[in-house]
C-alpha cells in the first residue's frame, strides 16, 4: 500500500452517499457552533433597551458629560435589575463590561431607528 492507494480510496470514500452526508452533517454542524456564538448581552437585550430609555428620561439634556452619565445610569439600571433576577447576585467583571458594551451598542442601534 503506498499514498497514491490511500488517498484515492479516501477521495473514493468522501465522494460516495454516505461520505457526501457525512461531509455535510459535519459542516452543519460546524455552522451552528459557529453561530451559537453570541454576545452575552443580547439575552439583556431588552433590559437594555429599558435602562436606555430610563437614562434618556433621568438625565436631562443640560448636564455636562450626559453620554457618560446616560451610559453610567443605564448599567446602574441593568445591573440592578440584574441583581434582582439573580437573588442578589452581582454580575462577573466580564459580564459588566459586555452589558456596557450592549448598552452602547443598543443606544446607537436605538438612536438610528429613531425612537429614543
Amino acid at each position: 500500500m503506498n499514498w497514491e492507494t490511500i488517498l484515492t480510496g479516501l477521495w473514493q470514500a468522501i465522494n460516495s452517499v454516505p461520505g457526501v452526508m457525512l461531509m455535510a452533517g459535519l459542516l452543519g454542524w460546524l455552522l451552528t457552533r459557529l453561530y451559537s456564538i453570541r454576545p452575552a448581552w443580547e439575552a439583556y437585550e431588552g433590559t437594555i433597551i429599558s435602562g436606555v430609555k430610563h437614562a434618556e428620561k433621568a438625565i436631562p439634556d443640560d448636564v455636562p458629560n450626559k453620554g457618560l452619565a446616560r451610559l453610567d445610569e443605564a448599567l446602574r439600571y441593568v445591573l440592578k435589575v440584574y441583581a434582582e433576577t439573580h437573588r442578589g447576585q452581582q454580575p462577573s467583571d466580564a459580564l459588566a463590561n459586555d452589558l456596557r458594551e450592549g448598552i452602547q451598542i443598543t443606544h446607537d442601534r436605538l438612536e438610528a431607528r429613531g425612537t429614543l
